[in-house]
């Protein structure tokens, strides 16, 4: 059974960086996508980047591009996400999702994705 485990969120100010991370364990294949998913209070589930095993393509939501970078640890099958100059608009639960299989155009739609983690929760606030 695939498990995903979040780390690293936390309350930050305006400005900071703050880096997250998931850890995956059970995965049998070498075939998939791991993504971040964020969800505001009120507001629907929506990605924010992903990467691909194993070829490491990253795709990004639009409005993110320049603000997340994310990365990999291949032998630890852990992803990052690296986010910079933190808003509040940037306070979410932060959800970690693998998708097996995936095509390019399904990475961005959250209904594809097989696992999903319990979740880490971003607090940007002065």
């Amino acid at each position: 059974q695939v498990q995903l485990v979040e780390s690293g969120g936390g309350l930050v100010q305006p400005g900071d960086s703050l880096r997250i991370s998931c850890a995956a364990s059970g995965l049998t294949g070498n075939s998939y996508a791991m993504a971040w998913f964020r969800q505001a209070p009120n507001k629907e589930r929506e990605f924010v980047a992903a990467i691909r095993w194993p070829n490491g393509a990253t795709f990004y939501a639009d409005s993110l591009k320049g603000h997340y970078t994310m990365s990999r640890d291949i032998a630890k099958s852990t992803m990052y996400l690296q986010m910079n100059s933190l808003k509040p608009e940037d306070t979410a639960d932060y959800y970690c999702a693998l998708i097996l299989n995936p095509i390019a155009s399904t990475i961005r739609t959250r209904d594809r994705y097989h696992y999903w983690g319990q979740g880490t929760q971003v607090t940007v606030a002065s």
